[in-house]
Order: structure tokens, then C-alpha cells, then sequence
């Protein structure tokens, strides 16, 4: 039973990778059409300093936003030292380190997006989205800088670490895929919604993966304790991700909220993400990356395009893939699922399950 456990998750998560990238190999890749310049408009992309992150932001500050990275992102060694370490002082001197190379890493990507257009706004703001306590720090600092907010992209991700637990006790994945963006969602959305107009909504993208297909989720075990497979752990943390888009469409189109609410599937790119597969994987990976993979540029086209096209202004509740709006899976639309793991992610959150858009949010801060 627990080899069963074990295996069956990494088969459903490579079959349907392999159907992606055949996918990937026979079709056209989506080519980003001319886009309006932005000035004046304000985006955040959490993990916008490597990869498809980097490049979503770059392109967003190519066409006239003020774009802020949100990033820190543990290295596969880094959650390892935190879950064998014990002693707190030591746990504190892997995440100073942690933190040091992540600010080191995203002042690069802002000083290479300098370099490349003189006329750039782009910042960095530490995030760890894992920590609930960097997430209530860091909508504190950006609500102390007084601008709007048109587009959130919650982009930063992890996938196939070791089991590990982050400060709040929660499993990785879960924390760092959906967890965090949930609590970073549910603190900006009155900026978002004071920030959306009739004529040009404020947009949330969720940046999803084909993986959720092969979850099934467990409500009463939704951070994989019972039985942890990272495989399983992190489609299981995507496909919560697509449920709570949902269900945030909902909530914001009952309340007139002038803000709408994506779920973005960039495809199979070829990031870092990849780097905490096993060696075979691994050296797989690197045989057929460069000719099945998308590059992070072409990844970036599909969630820049639903962050700014005017053909999606309004369109809301979506899973947007090359595009167009597709179908995710069939346990991604139970509605009763849908609304019981809002609840219970409010309550591990300790947010109201209700929405009070006009009201002040300060108290969730604390």
C-alpha cells in the first residue's frame, strides 16, 4: 500500500507531463500580440527575480509598468539544513543566508532590466510567500508606498522538494504554492479593488501547471501528512490553487468588485523549477529541455497577455492556456469543494470566510 502510495502519484505526474510536451511539440507556441503601453499601472509578481517570473516581469516593464518583485525562493539545500537543524539559532543563520543570496539574486534582475531599458521602473521587495509573517511585512510595506495596484501575479512556486515543514508548521508545497498566495490575495484585494475601474478591471493570475490534473484533494489531509509524496504534494497544491481562483470569482462577481481572477498555464518551461528532480529525471530532462521545453520568454507570453490584453478585460474564473480560455480538470469545478476549502484555508489563516471589500483590512494584518 505505501509503495502504491508512492508511485502511483509520480506516474499520474509524468504521464501527463509527457502529453503536454507532445502537445508542445506539434502545436504552435502562443505569440504575444502588440500591447498597449501601461504607464502609470502597478504590478507585483512574486518570484519575478529567475525564470518565467523574470521574464513576465521584464515584459511587463518593457511596456511602461511599475513593476515590483516580490521575491525569496529556499533552494532545495537550504529546506533540507531547516528540517535536520534543530537548534533555533542555526535554523536562524540557514534563513539570514537564505535571505542574503535571494536579495542578491533579485537586485541582479532588477539591475539586468536597468541595464536593458534606461527608462525601467522595476523594485524589489523581500517576499518569502512560505512565511505567512513575510507575507502580513510585505503588504504592510507596499500599502506604506501608497500606489495602486492593477495586476497581481502570483508566480512564485516550488515543486518535488524533500518533505519539510516551513515556521508556521505547515508542508512546503502547500504553503509556498497556495497557502501564501492565498493570505497575499485576500490582504491586497482592497488595494485591488480601489485600484479596478469600470473600463479596465484590476487582474489576479494564479500561475497554475497541467499538474493539477493528477491530484485528487483531501480536505482532511490536504498538506499530505498521512502518506507525503512530493509528487503528489505538489499537484495537490496547483490544483487547490485553480479551486480558490474559482472560488474568488465568485466571491468578487457577487460583491461588483471591479476585479477579476485568472488561473494561467504557461506550459512546460524550462526553469529551475526542474532542479529537484531525481538523477535519472534529471538527466532526462536535460537531453530534451532545449528541444520540447518552452523558453521562460515564451512561458512569460501567456500570463502577460492575460494580465494586459484587452480581449480579457472582464473575463474572469478562467483557466487560460496559449491564450484561450480551456478546461482544467473535472475536480477542479466541485463546487462544494470549492467552498469548503475556502472555509477551511480562512480558518488556518484566521480570516473571515466572507469578503468585506469596502471595509478597512487592517485588522487581518496583525
Amino acid at each position: 500500500m505505501w509503495i502504491v502510495s508512492r508511485v502511483i502519484p509520480v506516474l499520474k505526474l509524468y504521464f501527463i507531463g509527457l502529453k503536454v510536451l507532445l502537445y508542445q511539440l506539434w502545436n504552435t507556441r502562443f505569440l504575444l500580440p502588440v500591447l498597449a503601453n501601461q504607464n502609470g499601472r502597478v504590478a507585483i509578481v512574486t518570484g519575478g527575480a529567475r525564470g518565467l517570473g523574470y521574464e513576465t516581469v521584464r515584459q511587463l516593464v518593457n511596456l511602461g509598468m511599475f513593476v515590483i518583485i516580490a521575491h525569496f525562493i529556499r533552494s532545495v539545500n537550504e529546506v533540507q539544513l531547516m528540517n535536520d537543524v534543530t537548534d533555533p539559532a542555526a535554523n536562524q543563520s540557514v534563513s539570514l543566508l537564505s535571505a542574503s543570496r535571494n536579495e542578491e539574486e533579485a537586485l541582479c534582475a532588477v539591475k539586468k532590466i536597468c541595464e536593458e531599458n534606461s527608462e525601467a521602473q522595476v523594485d524589489f521587495e523581500f517576499l518569502d510567500v512560505s512565511c505567512l509573517r513575510s507575507v502580513r511585512e510585505f503588504v504592510r510595506r507596499f500599502k506604506d508606498r501608497g500606489r495602486p495596484l492593477h495586476v497581481l501575479i502570483n508566480n512564485a512556486g516550488v515543486m518535488l522538494l524533500p518533505e519539510g515543514r516551513t515556521p508556521d508548521g505547515f508542508e512546503t508545497h502547500f504553503a509556498t504554492n497556495y497557502l501564501g498566495h492565498f493570505l497575499l490575495t485576500r490582504l491586497l484585494l482592497e488595494t485591488l479593488v480601489h485600484s479596478g475601474k469600470d473600463e479596465s478591471y484590476s487582474r489576479i493570475l494564479n500561475i497554475s501547471s497541467s499538474a493539477h490534473h493528477a491530484a485528487d484533494l483531501r480536505l482532511h489531509d490536504l498538506q499530505n501528512v498521512r502518506c507525503h509524496s512530493a509528487h503528489e504534494a505538489y499537484s495537490c497544491s496547483k490544483l487547490a490553487q485553480v479551486m480558490f481562483t474559482y472560488h474568488l470569482c465568485d466571491e468578487l462577481e457577487s460583491s461588483g468588485a471591479p476585479v477579476t481572477v485568472n488561473a494561467v498555464d504557461p506550459g512546460v518551461v524550462n526553469t529551475r523549477l526542474y532542479s529537484h528532480l531525481c538523477c535519472l529525471t534529471r538527466y532526462t530532462h536535460r537531453l530534451i529541455a532545449h528541444f520540447l521545453f518552452k523558453t521562460p520568454v515564451d512561458g512569460a507570453a501567456t500570463a502577460v497577455y492575460s494580465a494586459l490584453s484587452p480581449h480579457l478585460e472582464r473575463v474572469s474564473g478562467c483557466y487560460l492556456h496559449e491564450g484561450r480560455c480551456v478546461e482544467s480538470s473535472s475536480n477542479s469545478y466541485d463546487k462544494d469543494v470549492q467552498t469548503r476549502l475556502w472555509q477551511n484555508t480562512c480558518d488556518l489563516l484566521n480570516l473571515q470566510h466572507s469578503l468585506e471589500l469596502h471595509a478597512h483590512i487592517t485588522p487581518e494584518l496583525k
